[in-house]
């Protein structure tokens, strides 16, 4: 036990272990305890709805709780992809809820990364750091191979994993700014049970982060809900 605990916090393997340790803990902590992180924190994006490249923000709760859609990051097939934006899709970060496929990747580097450094012996060496480095790329094709199954199990269901329930006209708070044809998320609840969703504002009309909404519909694709702001 004692030799694993040396290995894992080693100087080589001691970021991605703490990495995998905060990941593993916000994983418990949103299961059990439904907590928000009501960190506002903007990704800068390039959506371009109309063949025109606007700057999207997407707050970390976006990121953390809204399955991002190749429509939403690929909007005109016509233009040449980024580079970000051909990893993005190629890795499964786009089409799967961001987090999943983010954590399965960090899981997957770490124990190749101590797997690795052990059978060559260089936890604590230059050369350790190295096969880390080098690691991020079989690491991401091995992210590909283990999340491409759930796709179709994501499709299916919400973003928080509950099976589809008739939202519209209820009421819910926004996670995300949003106008126009940004991409952000809410909360609704469902029966007492808080439904994490993906909206975008309707007509265009902005939308602040925590601001009242009410659901008015369903895009023809179902993949996102039309809200707008609501006064009681």
């Amino acid at each position: 036990m004692e030799n694993l605990i040396d290995i894992l916090f080693s100087k080589v393997n001691i970021t991605l272990t703490i990495l995998s340790l905060v990941l593993i803990l916000y994983w418990i902590i949103t299961m059990f305890s439904g907590l928000d992180f009501d960190v506002d924190v903007d990704v800068d994006m390039d959506v371009d709805m109309d063949a025109n490249i606007e700057g999207g923000n997407m707050d970390f709760e976006d990121v953390a709780n809204a399955e991002v859609n190749k429509e939403d990051v690929i909007p005109n097939r016509r233009k040449n992809l980024k580079w970000w934006q051909v990893v993005l899709v190629y890795f499964n970060f786009i089409g799967l809820p961001f987090m999943f496929t983010f954590t399965s990747w960090i899981f997957i580097w770490w124990i190749g990364t101590a797997i690795a450094t052990v059978l060559t012996g260089s936890t604590d060496n230059s050369f350790g750091f190295i096969l880390m480095i080098a690691g991020i790329i079989p690491s991401l094709i091995l992210t590909k191979m283990f999340t491409t199954p759930f796709k179709g199990f994501f499709k299916n269901l919400n973003a928080d994993g509950d099976l589809p329930i008739d939202i519209v006209g209820r009421e819910g708070v926004s996670l995300s700014n949003i106008k126009e044809n940004k991409l952000g998320s809410a909360e609704v609840k469902a029966a007492e049970t808080p439904l994490a969703i993906n909206i975008k504002a309707w007509k265009g009309e902005a939308i602040a982060y925590r601001d009242k909404i009410l659901i008015i519909e369903q895009s023809p694709d179902k993949t996102f809900y039309y809200a707008k702001k609501y006064q009681n």
